[in-house]
């Protein structure tokens, strides 16, 4: 059972990678438009909106059979999903250090989940 729970947590936290990629796209399209209020802008927020709506939905059902405290770590992938995410769709750069923070998060929950 727990194992099915940190996958319906991954997926919630790469919903909230995802959404946050969104965020992006939809400042790049009120760049572009020249208005939040143009079709294109609305559109992206809405439906960045409306994966937040469902994320947030299946965090509270995980939340119903997890304790918040052993669970909320795996939130911090979002850190490093995030980073990645831009760095190959926006050209988005970073130092090494970032890369080794990323690994050290990493690291770190593999040792929060393994030893729990």
């Amino acid at each position: 059972m727990a194992t099915g729970i940190h996958f319906l947590a991954i997926l919630c936290v790469l919903g909230i990678a995802a959404g946050q990629v969104m965020f992006k796209y939809s400042a790049l399209a009120i760049n572009q438009a020249g208005s939040i209020f143009s079709m294109q802008p609305l559109l992206l927020l809405g439906g960045t909106m409306a994966l937040y709506g469902v994320t947030s939905i299946g965090w509270v059902l995980i939340l119903r059979h997890a304790e918040l405290g052993k669970i909320y770590p795996i939130m911090a992938l979002a850190f490093v999903f995030v980073p990645i995410a831009s760095y190959f769709l926006f050209g988005e750069k970073f130092s090494g250090g970032y890369f080794a923070g990323s690994a050290m998060i990493a690291a770190g929950l593999i040792l929060i989940f393994s030893t729990s």
